[in-house]
């Protein structure tokens, strides 16, 4: 499923016109981005949570040349499942 695919069925399911479900599938996006740009997490009951997860800097291997090189520390968003979402997928 696509973003075309889901504003088609927010717009049937809220029986808005696709432009106004765009509009509104792009508002909760950019909601849930600054949200976490903000360093907030973003909780959805019975959905889940999106959050930002840093990852520490570590050592690699260059897999062409075997080089030991430094990767810096990042951030990462991650979403975490709720329960009502894991059960149903059962």
């Amino acid at each position: 499923m696509n973003k075309s695919d889901i504003v088609d069925a927010v717009a049937e399911a809220a029986e808005v016109p696709k432009t106004t479900a765009l509009r509104m599938i792009d508002a909760f996006t950019a909601t849930i981005t600054d949200a976490l740009k903000n360093g907030d997490t973003v909780s959805i009951i019975g959905f889940g949570t999106f959050l930002v997860k840093e990852r520490a800097p570590r050592m690699g291997r260059n897999p062409q040349t075997g080089e030991s090189i430094n990767i810096a520390a990042s951030k990462s968003p991650a979403f975490k499942a709720g329960k009502v979402l894991k059960d149903a997928l059962k």
